[in-house]
């Protein structure tokens, strides 16, 4: 298990990983589903708090298994069955969100968790036995890796009342895990296949969103429940999300991840990108229980379920994929102003139409901006006699 050359031509995402991101998804909507429940039935904090819980260690065990795959994927046999243990997990722990949402049981999904990090820590030993440049990196990956795994076990045995504190003392300690491996020596990731790899799980993610909101709105027309307000969120869904993936992916993220500190910025923001993306969905099925009469949340959060995670999705989409190309006034101001707009619609009869019809104009501003701005580009070029 040598590094991968960082510079190597055409890496692109191998069928391996796109099944990992496939068998994720099942987590994904997992995790979603149990906040649109929360949504519809009023208890937005709990849901709210259940769902960040769940979605990061999903987030987290895939953004851990991208990155070290980036750098040392050999492809052989033993990495095989290491992803696929990886994999097993995502199951465990899919199949343990439910209880987590209802219940506040932790423990099947804290197993899933654990099955998935120790095929990670198994991967690293291999690296550290391979690698004597980036030995030490690897061995600090393992040790820190192992150190919270077992900490994450711990946590399910301390009284209820102080869980989530240690909760968030864990995942910081997670998080901290890379920062203080990657001080030895770099791991050899490599850029365009990192921003690939992210790309499609965002697409992965979008794609989620559209099948929990198909899902409602199918079951609202079986019902016989079908009327102007559903057809209203149908619509207006589909243009916030294609807007969604429009905006994401106007701007290539590769050029700019020349460093550590601009890769942990940009690889850690993504929590937010991911987390909203797969929030949007939980909104709009909320929003379809609102449209057949089965929404009990209050006036305000009857919009704020679509308005809040797209006005994330934009600011982060904006401070991650846009801010490091910016070179004009229009790119500083639109996205950002296209997410007050959006909060603004939470307060709108027609919070999701409304929204929809925002992100479409944004999207056809961007469009105009890049095309001016690409024949100003070409005028420079063009070299008179």
């Amino acid at each position: 298990m040598t590094p991968r050359d960082v510079a190597e031509s055409f890496r692109t995402a191998t069928p391996l990983e796109l099944l990992f991101d496939l068998c994720f998804v099942v987590a994904i909507a997992q995790s979603a589903a149990g906040l649109h429940h929360a949504l519809a039935s009023g208890h937005v904090g709990d849901g709210l708090l259940s769902y960040a819980m769940t979605f990061f260690a999903i987030w987290w065990a895939w953004m851990n298994f991208s990155w070290f795959a980036s750098a040392y994927d050999t492809d052989d046999v033993p990495y095989r069955i290491a992803a696929m243990v990886q994999i097993t997990g995502a199951l465990i722990l899919a199949a343990g969100i439910p209880r987590a949402f209802e219940q506040r049981d932790f423990s099947i999904a804290v197993l899933g968790y654990v099955v998935m990090r120790t095929a990670l820590v198994a991967n690293w030993l291999r690296a550290a036995a391979s690698d004597p440049e980036g030995r030490g990196t690897a061995l600090r990956y393992a040790v820190g890796v192992t150190l919270v795994e077992a900490a994450w076990v711990v946590m399910l045995t301390i009284p209820s009342g102080i869980r989530l504190w240690a909760w968030l003392f864990l995942a910081c300690a997670d998080l901290s895990v890379p920062v203080w491996a990657e001080r030895r020596h770099r791991t050899a990731w490599h850029p365009r296949h990192i921003a690939e790899r992210y790309g499609l799980f965002t697409l992965i993610v979008l794609g989620e969103s559209i099948l929990a909101a198909t899902l409602a709105v199918q079951g609202a027309l079986d019902a016989e429940q079908a009327g102007a307000g559903l057809y209203g969120v149908a619509a207006g869904g589909l243009l916030i999300v294609f807007s969604m993936w429009w905006l994401y992916f106007a701007k290539p993220a590769h050029r700019f991840l020349t460093s550590n500190r601009a890769a942990f910025l940009w690889g850690y923001g993504h929590y937010l990108v991911f987390g909203s993306a797969a929030a949007v969905g939980a909104g709009l099925s909320a929003a379809v229980d609102d449209a057949t009469g089965h929404f009990h949340g209050g006036a305000i959060a009857r919009g704020a379920v679509v308005t809040v995670p797209v006005a994330v999705f934009l600011l982060a989409v904006w401070w991650l994929q846009h801010r490091p190309h910016q070179v004009s006034l229009s790119h500083k101001v639109l996205v950002p102003g296209a997410a007050v707009l959006v909060l603004a619609g939470t307060f709108t009869p027609v919070p999701v139409p409304a929204t929809g019809v925002v992100l479409a104009v944004v999207v056809t501003i961007a469009v105009l901006v890049a095309r001016r701005e690409s024949a100003a580009a070409r005028s420079q070029l063009t070299v008179t006699p």
